[in-house]
């Protein structure tokens, strides 16, 4: 299927439906179903950078029309944020020349057929970055990279002498030192990159050396702390340049829209977010960001993220334990529609939420209950989302507060006849059955799900207890960021003198 003919011992039903998928929705919307469930089933294997955050590192880098280079590609988030990340309908389009590499091929393959399908003119190989550099020779415009972290076997022996350590051989146990001198390489003069970090990596004393000299070159320009990982944002010196007094250094674990209005400023030369590069130097060349964050914040941002703590508490729901199962009439999805009690939609055919002015409800925002985050331009065939609608991805299902988005790919959205049917009383049932069998059969026929026949006044209490449980799933994913934050806050402030145990 990925590389346009039929593997061998393809299940011929699964072929057959495939083709089926792809007639009725186009065959990107069918492929990009395809990866999203290939994903899910191998998410303990795959790491896939979070979409927002691929979004900003094509923004800062900035180039549009321009040649992109991702030297670990993965499944390609990277190399299709471009079309993601747009926020004017005619701002962005995609790079002139895209250029990927990956260690796993059927990753490689996975990105090139998503690319291709776009219309992009992409050149994605498979193989060992490190050791056989499909690029070798080439400078993009703009590299951006989330390499794997830890990874001790990535050829420190064999590459002791590589020509691409123009700031020092990266020791041993420091790989993402040579990721991010691989990417210098494969740049421009005064071309971006943007590359992934693990935190440790600004402080490891290890790679002190190499931080020096990539500052002292002018080569860092930022570091910037986000959810798991920090940001580095390099450029490649140009002839004659002076190298920069200073480096941007950021925490914006909190809230990723801090970063471009920082990058901005510092650009300008006009940020308060900046630590002297001598002072780095004289120091452990330590650029940890909560290490450098503006010391008189330090209290007032433990006060405020211990409020939002304390305010984001929820409550499980009152349930009564019953010694043996309620037998109860039954009835199903499928029999309710047949009833006219539920109207079903999907997005139409070869819908793409790259670009618009339409907000669009993604598979990503039903799975993370954030706001519409896709947009497209006017076409046939879309479905506008009501407040109370059910809208469900093969993982996910959500009871809509709002409208004013369309319905994205890869959803349905399930319209009840609300004098009958209670919406939180069919997603509850919807999201139940889901649960059951993500690790089942994956050809699950949703209008087969069971639901009791219960009067609207009992389907309000269950669903009244279904929301409750939502409502607390939110609360606990917001708390343990939070929590994250507060720690580390509080070990900062207490650190300092900026906070004091109360007596």
């Amino acid at each position: 299927v990925v590389g346009g003919g039929e593997p061998d011992g393809l299940d011929r039903e699964l072929a057959e439906l495939i083709v089926e998928l792809a007639e009725q929705h186009g065959p990107l919307t069918a492929y990009e179903f395809l990866c999203e469930r290939y994903l899910e089933a191998h998410s303990r294997q795959l790491s896939v950078t979070r979409e927002d955050v691929a979004e900003l590192m094509v923004r800062l880098v900035g180039e549009d029309g321009a040649t992109i280079l991702d030297p670990a590609c993965g499944v390609g988030t990277l190399l299709l944020a471009p079309a993601r990340s747009v926020r004017d309908p005619g701002e962005r389009r995609m790079p002139a020349r895209i250029l990927g590499q990956e260690l796993s091929e059927t990753s490689a393959a996975i990105t090139a057929s998503r690319l291709r399908l776009r219309g992009a003119e992409a050149t994605i190989v498979a193989g060992d970055a490190m050791r056989h550099d499909g690029f070798a020779g080439e400078r993009a415009d703009a590299v951006v990279c989330d390499p794997p972290f830890n990874e001790r076997a990535w050829g420190y022996e064999e590459l002791t002498g590589d020509p691409r350590w123009e700031h020092g051989l990266p020791p041993r146990g420091e790989p993402e030192l040579a990721w991010v001198q691989h990417c210098l390489t494969h740049v421009r003069p005064g071309g971006l990159v943007a590359i992934l970090m693990p935190p440790a990596a600004a402080s490891r004393k290890a790679g002190r050396r190499i931080r020096a000299n990539l500052l002292r070159a002018g080569a860092l320009r930022a570091v910037v702390a986000l959810p798991g990982s920090d940001l580095w944002l390099l450029r490649r010196p140009a002839a004659g340049e002076r190298p920069p007094s200073d480096v941007l250094i950021l925490d914006a674990t909190a809230d990723l829209s801090l970063v471009e209005p920082a990058w901005q400023a510092y650009l300008e030369d006009r940020s308060d977010q900046t630590v002297r590069i001598i002072d780095l130097l004289a120091d452990e060349v330590d650029m940890t960001p909560a290490r450098h964050q503006r010391r008189d914040d330090v209290g007032r941002a433990f006060a405020e993220a211990r409020d939002r703590f304390l305010a984001a508490s929820a409550v499980p729901p009152d349930l009564k334990v019953l010694e043996q199962p309620l037998d109860q009439p039954a009835t199903t999805l499928g029999d309710l529609i047949k009833e006219g009690l539920v109207t079903s939609a999907q997005a139409p055919p070869k819908m793409a939420a790259d670009g618009g002015d339409i907000p669009v409800l993604t598979s990503d925002d039903v799975l993370n209950g954030s706001a519409p985050s896709g947009s497209t331009s006017t076409q046939q065939g879309l479905v506008a989302i009501r407040p109370g609608d059910v809208v469900a991805s093969y993982s996910a299902v959500r009871v809509m507060a709002d409208d004013g988005a369309v319905l994205g790919p890869h959803l349905t959205l399930y319209r009840v006849d609300a004098r009958r049917l209670d919406p939180d009383f069919l997603a509850g049932f919807l999201r139940a059955a889901g649960g059951r069998v993500t690790t089942g059969s994956s050809r699950f026929d949703v209008r087969r799900t069971r639901l009791p026949r219960l009067s609207l006044r009992e389907q309000k209490a269950y669903g009244a207890a279904f929301r409750q449980l939502a409502v607390l799933e939110d609360a606990l994913r917001e708390t343990a960021a939070l929590g994250q934050t507060l720690i580390r806050l509080g070990l900062d402030g207490l650190a300092d003198g900026h906070l004091h145990p109360q007596s």
